[in-house]
């Protein structure tokens, strides 16, 4: 998933990219200032915008306020150093999914903001399946048929990625966007290769299965249909 950390404590937004990066695996764009992040808000497509309140050029509410009258519906988590019942109110009220007072724990971020995900893709239990495939966004992990599947961290957020849209074409520009930060275009010659090894670890466990994912040529992948299911139709 791709996160745009809005943060202009420069210490604070190196500790929270870091661990959104080496925990759950985000991919981390970060803004300084409110100006940028609504710059970045405006040219980008991301998962969940973490927000601090207090920002030059252009403080966390107004920036919330822009996305909301855009009609951006990009989950919102706001950081705060603001006290008292009133103020949390009004940051509600004016499109915020959820917050976090200051100081605050990185575990307790890191499960809002998968919570704030899952919610975003319609999808509020942490398990996710298709086919025969389960998901496990707490403990990432993936079986298949029951079996345990061992993918590297890159396999794992492409599948993900691909079941949060189980019926859509999604291109390898798309992967590569949600899967790296802003440096992604170094990354544009490995996407055939993780899908590759993701077909095969997933065939691995379940030789006589249908594959899960499908290649549509010159348009990216998708998940493969249910049984009997008719796209055409939904």
């Amino acid at each position: 998933m791709r996160v745009l950390l809005v943060e202009d404590e420069v210490r604070l937004a190196d500790n929270l990219s870091a661990a959104l990066r080496d925990g759950p695996g985000f991919a981390v764009d970060w803004a300084g200032d409110g100006e940028v992040g609504d710059d970045y808000a405006r040219s980008r497509v991301y998962d969940l915008v973490i927000l601090d309140l207090m920002l030059p050029k252009l403080d966390g509410l107004s920036l919330l306020r822009r996305l909301r009258a855009r009609e951006d519906p990009t989950p919102v988590l706001i950081l705060t150093a603001v006290e008292g019942r009133g103020p949390i109110i009004q940051l509600l009220n004016a499109g915020a999914d959820d917050y976090l007072a200051k100081p605050f724990d990185l575990g307790e971020l890191i499960a809002r903001a998968k919570a704030l995900i899952r919610r975003g893709k319609g999808a509020a239990h942490p398990i996710l399946t298709a086919l025969d495939v389960e998901l496990n966004t707490l403990e990432q992990t993936v079986r298949r048929a029951g079996v345990l599947v061992d993918l590297s961290p890159t396999e794992y957020r492409i599948l993900e990625y691909l079941i949060h849209h189980p019926r859509k074409i999604v291109s390898k520009r798309e992967l590569l966007e949600h899967l790296y930060d802003y440096n992604w275009e170094h990354h544009s010659n490995v996407i055939e290769a993780h899908v590759s090894n993701l077909r095969r670890k997933l065939c691995g466990v379940a030789p006589e299965a249908e594959p899960v994912i499908e290649t549509m040529r010159g348009r990216g992948y998708r998940l493969a249909p249910e049984p009997e299911q008719d796209l055409d139709q939904n």
